[in-house]
């Protein structure tokens, strides 16, 4: 990682090329099918690998129409976490095979599967993005541009079919096949139906269905073509000059090369300009794995935002070329943000990069990392578990106020801080306060009891060395984490490690009633001195001085 960022090198690579194509709009494209759980892996190259291109390319003169493709005609596969989806498994299974467009909605809140599933993907694409992205169903796309492509899709099957065998490898195609998948009238399957025969002056198919031997004829726009096909099909009829693709479809010889081989010497275009992406994948304890949305294993782009900030996660995904893999978990979202600041402070000059070339990378990733306008200045950084006890210890009702108050008390908020420190602050005390009721450690789980409970009172050995930490606290200057810390170690000064171990439990069970708990300092700088002081001297009081 270092010197010019692989977004500009990228960039550089595409101009001419792009260039070549004499257009005065570029169309550039992402694809997802709505199979199931749309999660935040479909925003990196989808969706943010081509918004960063777009952009780039629009500071340097082009013209840039931004497109994402749902590949809403796909047939729903029905698997096992599918299916589990319905509080009826033998309802469900009626629908496997079915247009994903057509699936109800397992829960009955939506018109249909994909609306239902679109929901934590679609509406949040605003706060990772600058909006400027339109929506394309491919289910729409069959009433118009893809029926008039499927005319000429009919009339050169033979040229399809010679080039799609290619790449099949066993199961040749047979001639006279007829690339159109129709829904069936009866079954309502879209992936069991076989082409008979093609009326190409109505635009009708007549089709055989093997799931349940209706047969029938039904207008193009109520079938889809072969799914190499249909991918070549969006590409001419959209017009599409860039769209990256995942790695699957990346090997040679595979589906992408054979959709580029229909595009130049079937259809006779130029396919579109692309680069492959990695899988995210998700950890979740010991276990890794990718991202899938059919597999509902993944996190949508709303439970992102109940804990991080779109910024972090644009970080995430920039900070690494495309073709490396990301892993996220949301028990390391706090140093996910310190990533975050240090790159923020190294853009502002505020701290020193190890050299030049990181400077320069990490100060580029900063700049991806926003979408819309970068702050003018340094912003406050209030360290994210900082904020997430705040969030524990405060009272809801007395939230952001107090929080803010503290926060500057403690540094971490500068008293003239601007309108922008404000409100990141304000939106890390909801999101950290989520995170540490869902995914902090134990010891990040903070609730201060009001009263010290009796059961954590007679496990305390030693109230006399808290109560002299007590008075020492007393006595600080400053009451911030810097003081506070170094008053701890010199206390500690002379401290045995076991005497030190049996310290800190008794500490945290004065504190908080239970034996340990988060770094002291950062704790004791948000309670109120007067709070904490009182605090450590009770449990001498309540023991009568012994």
């Amino acid at each position: 990682m270092g010197g010019v960022h692989w977004l500009d090198k990228l960039v550089d690579s595409l101009i001419p090329k792009l260039k070549d194509r004499g257009k005065d709009v570029l169309v550039f494209n992402g694809g997802l099918s709505v199979s199931g759980v749309q999660h935040i892996g479909r925003l990196r190259g989808e969706v943010l690998l081509v918004e960063a291109v777009r952009r780039e390319l629009e500071k340097r003169g082009f013209k840039v129409r931004q497109l994402l493709t749902l590949y809403t005609q796909d047939p729903w596969k029905g698997k096992e976490e599918q299916l589990s989806q319905f509080s009826d498994r033998k309802e469900a299974e009626r629908y496997i095979g079915w247009p994903l467009v057509r699936v109800p909605d397992p829960k009955g809140c939506h018109s249909s599967w994909v609306e239902h599933y679109w929901e934590d993907f679609g509406p949040y694409l605003k706060e990772f993005t600058d909006g400027r992205i339109e929506v394309v169903y491919t289910h729409e796309l069959y009433k118009n541009l893809l029926r008039d492509f499927a005319f000429e899709v009919v009339k050169r099957r033979e040229d399809v079919r010679r080039v799609v065998n290619k790449y099949r490898g066993r199961k040749p195609y047979p001639e006279g096949w007829i690339p159109l998948e129709a829904i069936c009238q009866n079954c309502g399957r879209i992936d069991s139906t076989e082409a008979v025969s093609v009326d190409l002056e109505r635009g009708r198919v007549r089709y055989r269905c093997r799931n349940c031997g209706h047969e029938g004829e039904v207008d193009f726009s109520e079938g889809k073509l072969n799914w190499r096909i249909e991918w070549t099909g969006v590409w001419k009829v959209l017009g599409v000059d860039f769209e990256p693709y995942g790695k699957d479809h990346a090997t040679p010889g595979g589906s992408r090369d054979s959709c580029v081989d229909l595009a130049v010497n079937v259809f006779g275009f130029k396919p579109p300009e692309g680069v492959w992406y990695e899988w995210v994948s998700l950890r979740i304890a010991e276990r890794e794995a990718d991202m899938t949305s059919s597999g509902f294993v993944g996190v949508t782009p709303r439970e992102w935002l109940e804990v991080a900030h779109p910024q972090i996660l644009r970080f995430l995904y920039f900070l690494h070329p495309p073709q490396r893999r990301v892993t996220i978990d949301l028990t390391e979202v706090p140093q996910y943000y310190e990533q975050y600041y240090r790159a923020e402070r190294i853009y502002f000059g505020a701290e020193e990069a190890q050299n030049e070339e990181e400077r320069e990378y990490l100060s580029r990733t900063y700049e991806l990392s926003h979408p819309g306008r970068i702050p003018e200045k340094l912003p406050a950084q209030p360290p994210y578990t900082h904020v997430a006890i705040l969030a524990q210890i405060i009272p809801r009702e007395r939230l952001p106020d107090e929080a803010l108050e503290r926060l500057r008390r403690t540094g971490h908020l500068p008293r003239d801080a601007d309108a922008y420190s404000i409100a990141w602050t304000v939106a890390l005390l909801e999101k950290a306060g989520r995170w540490a009721e869902r995914y902090a450690p134990p010891h990040l789980r903070i609730k201060i009891p009001e009263e010290l409970p009796g059961e954590a009172l007679s496990q305390i050995e030693d109230p006399r060395r808290l109560a002299g930490l007590a008075d020492v606290l007393a006595t600080l200057t400053e009451w911030n984490e810097e003081s506070i810390k170094s008053a701890l170690i010199e206390f500690g000064k002379g401290m045995s490690k076991g005497e030190r171990r049996r310290f800190y439990k008794d500490f945290y069970l004065a504190i908080l009633g239970r034996p340990e708990g988060p770094r002291a300092a950062p704790l004791l700088s948000l309670l109120s001195r007067d709070w904490v002081v009182e605090r450590l001297r009770e449990p001498l009081r309540k023991r009568g001085g012994s």
